[in-house]
């Protein structure tokens, strides 16, 4: 026998209130002031009993979908960061509590078209999270300035932007301070992506100055950009290292091109660290478990993704967030991929 649909009249019996009351509670609505006491009772009911309401009807009266739109800039680093799944984790764990849905997209730029019109004209989220936004980004920029509520996952510089980033420095300053440390002065560098994007140019342009801090200058014949993929990182190294095999010490953009850095080195006979020291970023999970153990930065992905979150509910619910430009510190952490020069 089919069991028969749970309406909200057989929650409103079984909670002891109206149909209206449990309207206004599982719609969550501000039409009237519910009880705490109440509303926890009809929501556990209503779980108890399997209640859904109608979400499409919900969004059809209320011009809200309870959706939240994570993008990332560049679809490539989709299938190789390590980094997004630990933003992803953090950013849905708030949201799933909040009762809202994300919905994951790459971003499409087409000639002559915004490539936020789709998500943000058509009504398919209510708020928009971005990582690694692009200071160039002119559609971005209108964005901002049209109050629509979005939060950026790394920063622009906008004076209007509410932003959640983990700036390199402290942690990449302490990382070359410790490789200068151990005497290595020829060093090189394989930026987790191709120049324009703007965190690894940032990273780059970070690494540069604290090493020219230290009398030493970063060539651009020691620098090959990776393309966010191990096997990129694994390609970049081979290609330094034919064009400058004095190198003793290789800073990768991320640790998922450290990988490729580190398999490269094997392939050309050269062991970590004994003739070469390689330093990561991101401190990914399984960073610690590589052979050698990897030195790198530590930031904490899970914790961005979830303070991000947090404040999009805010600007969602159209209060305001304490803290628009929230920047968390980077962590130096030393394992065994590094050591002194030979």
């Amino acid at each position: 026998m089919t069991r028969s649909r749970v309406t909200s009249h057989d929650v409103a019996r079984a909670a002891g209130v109206s149909r209206t009351t449990v309207s206004i509670v599982l719609n969550r609505s501000n039409s009237a002031v519910i009880g705490e006491d109440t509303r926890k009772r009809v929501e556990a009911v209503a779980a108890d009993l399997g209640y859904r309401p109608n979400s499409a009807a919900r969004m059809l009266k209320s011009g809200v979908t309870e959706t939240v739109g994570l993008v990332v800039t560049e679809s490539r680093s989709l299938s190789v960061d390590g980094y997004i799944p630990l933003l992803f984790n953090g950013v849905g764990s708030v949201l799933r509590r909040k009762g809202y849905h994300l919905l994951l997209e790459t971003l499409s730029r087409t000639r002559g078209k915004n490539p936020y019109t789709d998500l943000v004209e058509s009504r398919r989220i209510d708020g928009l999270l971005l990582l690694s936004p692009r200071k160039d980004d002119a559609n971005l920029i209108e964005l901002i300035e049209s109050d629509f509520p979005i939060v950026l996952l790394g920063s622009i510089g906008h004076p209007r932007e509410i932003s959640v980033d983990t700036p390199s420095t402290e942690g990449l300053r302490d990382a070359v301070a410790h490789v200068v440390a151990l005497g290595h002065r020829r060093i090189g560098s394989i930026p987790f992506s191709p120049p324009g994007f703007s965190a690894a140019d940032m990273r780059l342009s970070e690494l540069r100055s604290f090493l020219a801090d230290d009398g030493i200058a970063l060539d651009d014949t020691a620098i090959v950009s990776g393309d966010f993929s191990a096997e990129s990182g694994f390609k970049a190294t081979v290609a330094l290292m034919a064009a400058r095999p004095d190198i003793t010490a290789i800073f990768a953009g991320n640790d998922t091109i450290a990988l490729g850095v580190i398999g490269a080195l094997a392939s050309l006979g050269l062991s970590v660290p004994r003739n070469v020291s390689v330093v990561g970023f991101d401190d990914l999970p399984f960073a610690g478990y590589v052979a050698p153990p990897l030195t790198t930065v530590r930031v904490d992905g899970m914790h961005q993704g979830q303070c991000a979150a947090e404040a999009l509910i805010l600007r969602l619910k159209g209060k305001p967030v304490p803290e628009p430009r929230q920047k968390f510190s980077s962590v130096f952490i030393p394992r065994d991929s590094t050591a002194s020069v030979r």
